[in-house]
């Protein structure tokens, strides 16, 4: 079976940050609670996707799943696939 690499998605250029315009969630925080809210934010914006965010993070799936695995760890709600749907029976 001849399978072909999965490869980044890409997207549209975004403009850079004028100098003089500070991004408030940077601002005091750690380069750790900026990753997870920066993980975080991807999940939901793929509904939950692993392999779609893990992608559009540059990072393996196994990273990403040791990330959501500490995450609930400590707590944290991380967005699942299947957030916006009725409950699934098991």
């Amino acid at each position: 079976m001849n399978q072909t690499p999965l490869q980044p998605l890409e997207f549209p250029a975004r403009p850079p940050v004028a100098p003089g315009r500070v991004v408030p969630l940077l601002i005091g925080a750690t380069v750790g609670e900026i990753e997870r809210e920066l993980v975080l934010q991807t999940l939901a914006r793929c509904s939950g996707n692993r392999t779609q965010a893990a992608l559009m993070l540059g990072m393996s799936i196994r990273t990403l799943r040791n990330k959501i695995r500490q995450y609930t760890a400590h707590g944290i709600e991380v967005p699942g696939p299947y957030a916006d749907a009725p409950n699934r029976a098991s």
